[in-house]
């Protein structure tokens, strides 16, 4: 049984045996404190269809939330009627590139053809963000596929790959000539993850059989890409687990390792002191730990030296837009968060850029308490679907006009004495803040 099972349900403190990597060689010191990230670095936000979007076509999760499962359900933030006013929010952020999903669900809504008029809808957004002057970061497969897809068995079926890979050739054969950057499928063994917990998978044996399929599609799609845009940028963003990457993500990272332009990383949370990281009371009540990100860069660094890397995926949750617990506000998170991406980039790893998670607040697989957004979103409130401006709107800009936090900047926060995130590395070879 692969040992990354028993850690989806519920990480458990256990020793880690790292992957030998190279040493990632640092650049020359540089006069006056901690460099820029400098004017090509891509600063970015991040959508997703079903959070995002509302007004859900017939899917996997559509199905779910319907079935009285979560708590609440709705139509989340309506993205897909007010994107032209979010796409113009995040060009005044000085984001460079904007994320979405091509939903699968609602541009194939039978098995026998593809709706002109979903696809017609993608194509105004990404006029929108064009216009803005901003890339698109488009993602094939964000934890949604069609409910005729569902009633087939989904991942369990041995004609999803072929079906999956169907719906991804007409997508890149329709926007690869608009340059995006290419996500194929999203946070795979947190895909795994939610499989199970909405009964699409029941079994270990079907776990192991969806991982080497997603491994298979991402393979496919890469190639596919490369076909029709040869000079494509293309990942399968990885669900950074602190205390236990490699027996998570290591088996999926080592199909694909040859197919992967930039490797994308998401990281969120430190680990919690019982180990515990699925399963908790709640997503704001999970440690945050901002150096963490060095680590996790640093991580996949050694095992590709010299590969871009791309923070897709990176953000701080609050209960319904409340005060966090821990009293870390977004601006001082994001700061911090940002001074250590520039620590990874001036010790030699090439990170290339930085999505903040997520625009806007929306609907967080089955909830509307957990806030990520940079703009706030009352769902249940206000019918309006207003977005208001959080105190990290401002902090993103300044961010992004000056290149990063200033040379002097030191984190509100310390490091945390021997973090667990990538143990023994982020203990024995830890990070220390700036004097």
């Amino acid at each position: 049984m692969r040992q990354w099972k028993r850690v989806l349900a519920v990480c458990v403190t256990a020793t880690v045996v790292l992957v030998p990597g190279q040493a990632v060689a640092a650049p020359p010191a540089t006069a006056g404190g901690l460099p820029s990230l400098g004017p090509g670095f891509l600063w970015g936000v991040s959508t997703s269809g079903f959070q995002s979007e509302g007004h859900e076509p017939d899917s996997n999760w559509s199905r779910y939330a319907a079935s009285g499962a979560v708590g609440e359900v709705g139509d989340s933030v309506d993205f897909l009627n007010r994107y032209p006013a979010d796409v113009v929010r995040a060009a005044r952020l000085g984001a460079k590139v904007f994320r979405i999903s091509i939903e699968w669900a609602r541009v194939q809504p039978t098995p026998d053809g593809w709706d002109e008029s979903a696809f017609a809808q993608y194509d105004g957004i990404l006029n929108a963000i064009a216009l803005a002057g901003m890339r698109p970061m488009i993602t094939l497969d964000h934890w949604v596929y069609p409910g005729w897809e569902a009633d087939r068995g989904g991942w369990t079926n041995p004609g999803m790959v072929d079906d999956w890979l169907a719906n991804a050739r007409h997508v890149v054969d329709r926007y690869a000539a608009r340059k995006p950057l290419w996500v194929t499928v999203n946070e795979p063994l947190a895909y795994v993850g939610t499989e199970r917990r909405i009964g699409a998978i029941t079994s270990n044996e079907d776990a192991d059989t969806m991982v080497d399929r997603l491994a298979r599609v991402h393979n496919a799609a890469y190639d596919e890409i490369h076909r029709v845009q040869p000079d494509a940028m293309v990942t399968s963003n990885i669900g950074y687990v602190p205390g236990h990457e490699t027996e998570v993500n290591q088996g999926f990272v080592d199909q694909v390792r040859g197919k992967l332009d930039f490797v994308g990383v998401d990281y969120y949370f430190g680990p919690s002191g019982d180990g515990t990281q699925a399963g908790a009371p709640g997503m704001w009540n999970l440690p945050l730990q901002t150096e963490g990100i060095y680590y996790a860069l640093r991580h996949y660094a050694r095992q590709f030296p010299g590969k871009p890397l791309f923070v897709v995926e990176n953000g701080m949750p609050t209960e319904n837009g409340q005060p966090r617990p821990d009293g870390y506000d977004r601006a001082d998170h994001l700061r911090d968060t940002v001074y250590w991406i520039q620590r990874a980039k001036a010790d030699g790893m090439n990170v290339i850029g930085y999505n903040y998670w997520s625009l806007t607040d929306n609907y967080e697989w089955g909830s509307y308490a957990p806030r990520f957004g940079l703009y706030t979103v009352d769902v249940g409130a206000d019918p309006q679907l207003i977005r208001k401006p959080t105190d990290a709107v401002e902090a993103y800009a300044t961010l992004s006009r000056a290149g990063g936090v200033p040379a002097g900047y030191t984190p509100t926060r310390a490091p945390v004495p021997c973090s667990q995130v990538d143990p023994p590395d982020s203990c024995d070879d830890a990070v220390s803040a700036a004097p």
